[in-house]
């Protein structure tokens, strides 16, 4: 049976290119023979239309507003997984057993301290240094401390990789924040799970630990179960870059960190939260807000997705966390909650954002289950680039096994001047 094709036609003139099947979501037409055939190349800014992978870790369908990680729904792993299990789904490839869990879970309890010397690294950042920048700087120079998974070769020492990675970010991010904060490290308690722990390092003083409700405990890994993973977007991809011309590990998810900490990625969620702060300080009304949106000159903070078409089902687990800590006494209502909601009530009855198909999306919300949590603003991008772990380790991972893969190298369509002859400084 011939395989079928697509025909492209341009100035009178035909070509066809091999179509490639998914499982389900997205097909794409092969065009990586269509330069050497046409002289041609695509033109697809954002790459919003241009497959750069074959991918099995995650499908997102935004028209249904499914989200799948390895196929399982994520409200299903929401519901009944813990954060390190579907961790392990992502960059395994299947639920554990029970003793794969447990021995997972061992080995992040002997990777949780850090190296005495990277904590030097820490001491010269000042006090009140970028988060992101710090989680970032790390990363990277953890990768120093262990020179023998800088080129990883078999699948024991990948593992070995992600259970160090996996446990140390939780352990950069809590140090950094007591840094900041001018409070004491707390070490890593390894009889605690990994959500707890984190909680414990960021939260507890000498002689006073810090014991962390199961409701907080829950929505924490909620949250970071919500963020594990989405595709392809702007920083996962920046790890498959990276990565594709055989960076290692450590530098691929520190150039990630980078790309998450825009205002327009892992940062949009302090963006929503000055936003709602602007309603509730008085200066600007919810009407008043929604007409600047209409008429370009600002955007609605946590709304619309690159790939939702509909509400993010990322949005719908954060917001019921959050609903759940207030029924169980976990959280006083935030006045912030109510605007949010009068945000979203109001442009979901106006045509103009119907029109665009503008639903909430997983930032909306979540600054708002974060501040429950007691976490500060500044620290928001790097809970989700914590949650982002797996996902981040799984795609540079699926790349570095790609037989197929190529160093990414983007073409341009250049628009610039033609050849043109230097001009002496004095005709200038």
């Amino acid at each position: 049976m011939k395989e079928p094709l697509a025909t492209l036609s341009y100035d009178g003139k035909t070509v066809d290119l091999p179509l490639i099947r998914s499982t389900e979501g997205d097909c794409g037409i092969d065009v990586t023979s269509l330069r050497a055939k046409t002289g041609w190349i695509t033109f697809d800014p954002g790459f919003a239309n241009t497959g750069a992978c074959k991918s099995s870790i995650t499908h997102i369908d935004g028209e249904r507003g499914l989200l799948r990680y390895r196929g399982y729904p994520l409200e299903q792993l929401a519901e009944r997984a813990s954060f390190v299990e579907t961790a392990m789904l992502l960059m395994f490839g299947e639920l554990p057993a029970r003793d794969e869990l447990a021995e997972f879970r061992g080995m992040l309890r002997d990777q949780e301290l850090l190296h005495e010397g990277l904590l030097k690294h820490l001491d010269g950042f000042p006090p009140l240094g970028q988060p992101m920048a710090i989680l970032s700087a790390m990363i990277n120079a953890l990768g120093s401390y262990y020179p023998e998974l800088l080129n990883i070769r078999t699948d024991a020492e990948y593992r070995l990789a992600a259970a160090k990675i996996m446990s140390k970010v939780r352990t950069i991010a809590a140090f950094s924040f007591r840094t900041a904060d001018g409070l004491p490290l707390m070490y890593p308690n390894p009889h605690m799970d990994y959500c707890r722990n984190f909680l414990h390092m960021m939260f507890s003083v000498p002689f006073r630990l810090y014991e962390p409700p199961a409701p907080i405990v829950r929505a924490l890994s909620l949250f970071f179960i919500a963020h594990a993973d989405h595709g392809l977007d702007t920083s996962c991809a920046t790890v498959r870059m990276v990565g594709s011309s055989q960076a290692n590990l450590f530098a691929s998810i520190s150039a990630a960190i980078c790309a998450l900490w825009g205002r327009l990625h892992g940062g949009a969620g302090v963006g929503v939260m000055e936003m709602l702060e602007e309603v509730r300080g008085g200066r600007i009304t919810t009407p008043e807000l929604l007409e600047e949106v209409k008429a370009g000159r600002r955007r609605l903070m946590g709304f619309g997705q690159r790939v939702y078409k509909c509400y993010d089902p990322r949005a719908l687990l954060i917001r019921k966390a959050y609903e759940n800590l207030l029924s169980a006494g976990m959280a006083r209502r935030d006045p912030l909650f109510n605007i949010a909601l009068d945000i979203e009530g109001q442009a979901l009855s106006d045509d103009f954002f119907l029109e665009r198909r503008l639903f909430p999306n997983v930032n909306f919300y979540s600054g708002l289950l974060l501040k429950a949590i007691n976490i500060p603003v500044p620290m928001f991008p790097v809970m989700i680039a914590i949650g982002n772990m797996p996902g981040f380790i799984a795609h540079w991972h699926e790349e570095w096994k790609d037989t197929e893969m190529k160093i990414h190298r983007p073409r341009q369509v250049y628009t610039g001047n033609n050849q043109r002859d230097y001009t002496p400084m004095d005709k200038r």
